[in-house]
């Protein structure tokens, strides 16, 4: 693999939509926790919007001083290819993904440059992979999805639970989420056009298939889960059809550590009957709605991207994901735990998995990559500095 002119750009990490609500916390993090002699900047289209977060930036903490200004759009691709040039890592917030998040990903590709986002897009995943997984490969650049509460919680933590287990034997993890937050607009209107999408999904990961190798002489699947109550957790379990369990089983397919058969199931974890029927009843109503246009474009506008809620209803907010992981005779039971996933938690996980791949001795690997099989043991080891909780409740 070739990092190119990587040592030379004049950047080590860009963050890219930085002054979008999910940016802003992001650069936050990056100005508050960026090592000593960190070379990075802010990009967007609008450059006195990026200006004007640099002197906020700037008043709040030391760690802004010299942070850079990129101006760039995702309808230039000239300006993208510009971009990628200046960066080893670039950190993009720009969705939905599946409009606006190919080209970045083309210019990263080429250029041998880190690419990290935020999508929980199957589609664009599965996309991305068709189309610049070999090109990323010969350039060395590592190209990331998913690395906010989509998918990293799940990720690390089943890669955190198979590390508690025997080697060598087969192996099943099921996932349990229990969240009470509000999500970003980004978040939500990219669930909306997925939801609208679902003939161009179901082709997107046909054609992955076609292309994907499959590991030799190991299995690792995630099928859907049948609707449970739940004893090990004490909570009804509702299949959770997000694009989680696909980043889960690809870390699998991908480390020996998951053994020669492995199973993920992935579920939303849910006191009280009433409200599991009735959310699975919103989520239909969801999913119907969002068929018809005129909707669909109501719904968005409720929640535009770009908005959040105020701190203080954040910092009410919470997240617990619990993990059943048994084989080789035993069962362990972990959480990975935090603060509000939708923002705080997502811009911090952002922000230090920039970090991780500008900074951190990480195994050779590239091409389209999860955050396990990337970064497993130093972001993990990173989120827990960072406050994110990862323990082992009970081993048997």
């Amino acid at each position: 693999m070739s990092r190119l002119n990587a040592a030379d750009r004049s950047y080590d990490i860009v963050l890219f939509g930085a002054t979008g609500f999910v940016g802003e916390l992001t650069a936050a993090h990056l100005a508050a926790h960026a090592p000593h002699g960190l070379r990075w900047a802010i990009a967007g289209r609008n450059e006195e919007k990026l200006l004007r977060l640099r002197d906020r930036l700037t008043g709040a903490t030391d760690g802004a001083a010299g942070v850079g200004v990129l101006v760039a759009d995702v309808s230039d691709p000239a300006s993208l290819r510009e971009l990628a040039g200046h960066a080893r890592v670039v950190a993009t917030t720009v969705g939905p993904y599946v409009q606006y998040g190919d080209a970045l990903v083309a210019a990263c590709a080429d250029a041998g440059t880190d690419c990290i986002d935020l999508t929980g897009e199957p589609e664009f995943v599965d996309l991305t992979y068709v189309r610049h997984d070999a090109r990323a490969r010969e350039t060395g650049a590592r190209l990331v999805h998913a690395c906010g509460f989509d998918s990293v919680p799940h990720d690390l933590g089943v890669y955190f639970t198979v590390r508690q287990l025997p080697e060598g034997v087969p192996l099943t993890v099921d996932g349990f989420v229990s969240v009470d937050a509000a999500f970003s607009g980004g978040t939500f209107a990219s669930a909306l056009g997925q939801l609208a999408r679902g003939r161009q999904l179901r082709a997107a990961a046909l054609e992955r298939r076609r292309h994907e190798p499959r590991p030799a002489g190991r299995r690792a699947v995630a099928p859907t889960g049948a609707p449970r109550f739940a004893g090990e957790v004490g909570a009804w379990a509702l299949p959770l059809p997000t694009v989680d369990a696909q980043v889960v089983r690809r870390s699998a397919r991908a480390l020996d550590r998951y053994g020669p058969d492995f199973r993920y199931r992935h579920y939303a974890a849910v006191r009280r009957l009433p409200v599991a029927v009735g959310g699975v009843a919103a989520v239909g109503a969801l999913v119907a709605a969002a068929q018809v246009p005129a909707v669909r474009r109501r719904l968005s506008e409720r929640l535009a991207p770009g908005e959040g809620p105020s701190a203080e209803k954040r910092a009410r907010s919470w997240f617990s994901v619990r993990f059943v992981g048994e084989g080789g005779g035993r069962r362990v039971c972990t959480e990975v735990s935090g603060g509000d996933p939708g923002y705080d938690e997502t811009a911090k996980m952002f922000a230090e998995a920039a970090l991780c791949l500008a900074v951190d001795d990480l195994p050779p690997t590239a091409g389209q990559v999860t955050t396990a099989v990337a970064m497993g043991d130093a972001l993990t080891a990173r989120l827990r500095a960072a406050g994110i909780r990862f323990r082992v409740a009970a081993i048997r």
